[in-house]
């Protein structure tokens, strides 16, 4: 089976179990946003890569010169679900992540794609790879489904996933250019504008324009030297495209005065790490006083920090005022979700810090991952005008995976928030069935599948019997269903 004939099976899968989540658009009431005529405010952990995963276990890709090359993998349908189903019952309203690659001549031999191709013909303008943009339409069609608003990014100031130099380079220009609206790079970044916002997505068969489940563009990320033309031309051209959407002005490190004057921004955003100096926060009432409740606030990313200092930063979001505006959201960067046959992935950031998994696990313990998770969950219960977060929801069943030889391994996609897994076998698909493995976690910090395995099975099994596997999800709200049972032959 293809690609195009597997997206039209779930797509038609999809629509056949959707309900919109969604009746209305995102919108701006001043320095406040709107759901509705309800104020909208959210928390999180900064979720970068539902679209496109950096498969951290494989290692650096040394094919690359750049001394950062990372292995990248698209997501499957089955983790996307996973993720965000993950993200929306823990309490997540909104999420943004991380900007459209661009091609790099590295790309093949690493064995990796990006979303933006160089030009067909040279002096021309940049591609949407639709072998990536089907994973971009499913993302948005899933947080349709399951209600999570979304903030898009476009271009990359930096270069980890290619940003402004790889995209400067398809014109021979520089990074600086990106910058210069009379130069090609300019004009390419505004080609890449508008084939997005004008995409018909595969699978809701929705102009991008026309999507619920986008709450804002933002004119890229980091984009710390922002000029007063780039923005408004930029935010211009977002508005003149899509009058359903908010835009944000991307740029880092400082509030754009010009932007608190410009009709077309709606959002101002700003980024907290250590390594700038504004990791705190006393940050969080400059930006409000700079702003001066002329926009709406949004702390696009914070953390690298421990998580005393993380709570001080997301309560100083939830509460601090200034001419009554608030931060609208605020993201601790950032999450890592399940594998499809198993285990989560992961990120180790230059500091020691690892990426969080939800709903935390004791393995996480020196990365304070349950400290973080329960201080974002605390927050996101301010900002909804509780005292405190709601249990989790049980868990629904986890997804066993074939099993060769279960001696070996006995790979399960993990439930969205499960703690711990139960497995069981039987000789009958009928059972009775026996406890093999009981407060199995899948929460390893480091996991990497082609050495490690989440579980086996190690009783007295008889070579060429034939044995039934199924596995059950639990967190301290209860326990899922039995998964899916998988017969296997003992070699």
């Amino acid at each position: 089976m293809n690609l195009l004939q597997r997206l039209s099976l779930f797509s038609l899968s999809f629509f056949c179990a959707q309900v919109l989540a969604f009746d209305s658009f995102i919108t701006r009431d001043g320095h406040r946003l709107l759901d509705g005529d309800q104020e909208f405010r959210f928390a999180g952990i900064h979720a970068p890569e539902l679209h496109r995963i950096e498969d951290d276990a494989r290692g650096v890709c040394e094919a690359d010169p750049r001394g950062w090359g990372q292995y990248f993998r698209w997501p499957t349908a089955d983790e996307q679900e996973n993720w965000i189903k993950a993200l929306v019952r823990s309490g997540h309203k909104a999420m943004r992540v991380y900007v459209l690659s661009i091609e790099t001549p590295y790309d093949e031999a690493c064995g990796r794609e990006t979303h933006i191709l160089a030009p067909a013909e040279p002096g021309g303008m940049p591609r949407l790879n639709e072998a990536a943009m089907v994973h971009y339409d499913r993302m948005i069609a899933l947080a349709e489904k399951h209600g999570l608003r979304l903030i898009l990014p476009f271009i990359d100031h930096w270069k980890w996933w290619g940003g402004r130099e790889q995209l400067a380079a398809f014109y021979d220009e520089t990074a600086d250019d990106f910058y210069a609206t009379d130069s090609k790079t300019f004009a390419a970044y505004h080609a890449i504008v508008r084939q997005v916002i004008n995409r018909t997505n595969t699978i809701t068969g929705r102009q991008y324009k026309d999507e619920k489940a986008i709450m804002a563009w933002e004119t890229g990320n980091e984009l710390k030297e922002s000029t007063e033309p780039f923005v408004r031309k930029t935010a211009a051209l977002i508005k003149s495209l899509d009058s359903n959407h908010l835009v944000i002005d991307g740029t880092y490190l400082k509030i754009n005065q010009f932007s608190l004057t410009d009709p077309n921004v709606d959002i101002i955003s700003n980024h907290f790490y250590t390594t700038n100096e504004n990791n705190n926060p006393e940050q969080v009432r400059k930006d409000l006083q700079a702003i001066d409740a002329q926009k709406v606030y949004l702390i696009g990313e914070f953390g690298l920090r421990d998580a005393k200092g993380l709570n001080a930063i997301m309560q100083a979001a939830v509460n601090t005022e200034h001419k009554g505006a608030r931060a609208a959201g605020a993201f601790i960067w950032g999450f890592r979700g399940h594998r499809h046959n198993g285990g989560f992935y992961w990120h180790k950031e230059y500091t020691g810090h690892y990426s969080y998994h939800l709903p935390g696990f004791p393995e996480g313990e020196p990365n304070e991952e349950q400290a973080v998770v329960d201080l974002v969950r605390k927050a996101q219960a301010q900002m909804a005008g509780l005292d405190a977060a709601a249990p989790l929801p049980a868990p629904e069943p986890p997804v066993l995976r074939p099993i060769v030889d279960p001696r070996e391994r006995i790979n399960f996609m993990g439930a969205p928030l499960g703690r711990y897994y139960r497995i069981e076998r039987a000789t009958s698909e009928a059972g009775p069935w026996k406890v093999i493995a009981d407060k199995v976690s899948d929460g390893i910090q480091e996991y990497r599948p082609l050495e490690q395995a989440i579980s086996k099975d190690t009783s007295e099994l008889v070579p060429g019997e034939t044995y039934y596997y199924r596995v059950i999800a639990s967190n301290e709200s209860g326990e899922s269903a039995p998964s899916n049972v998988r017969q296997v032959v003992l070699p």
